[in-house]
This record gives structure tokens, C-alpha cells and sequence, in this order.
């Protein structure tokens, strides 16, 4: 099976299904994303103390 028929039956069945999910907010998603991103960043710089 190719990735091309592969990514096809993905598309499909996103359109069959109405390709968003009622529960799923874009502001709360991208909202928690930026958090956890945030939260990721500063413990890097936490423990990146040798510069």
C-alpha cells in the first residue's frame, strides 16, 4: 500500500466524518499547546546552566 492511497483513505474518512471534532476548541487546544511550550522552554533554561 502506497502513502499516496494511504494519506486518500485518511482524507476520506475525515470528510466522512466532518473533519472536526465538536469537543475540540481551537482557542483551548492552541491555548494548552502555548502552556506546555512555555513550560518545556523554561526548564530547558533551568537546567542549561553552563552558559
Amino acid at each position: 500500500m502506497s502513502f499516496h492511497s494511504t494519506a486518500a483513505q485518511l482524507v476520506n474518512l475525515a470528510e466522512a466524518e466532518g473533519g472536526r471534532h465538536e469537543s475540540l476548541n481551537p482557542a483551548v487546544t492552541g491555548g494548552a499547546a502555548l502552556v506546555i511550550l512555555l513550560l518545556m522552554l523554561w526548564i530547558t533554561t533551568r537546567f542549561n546552566r553552563d552558559r
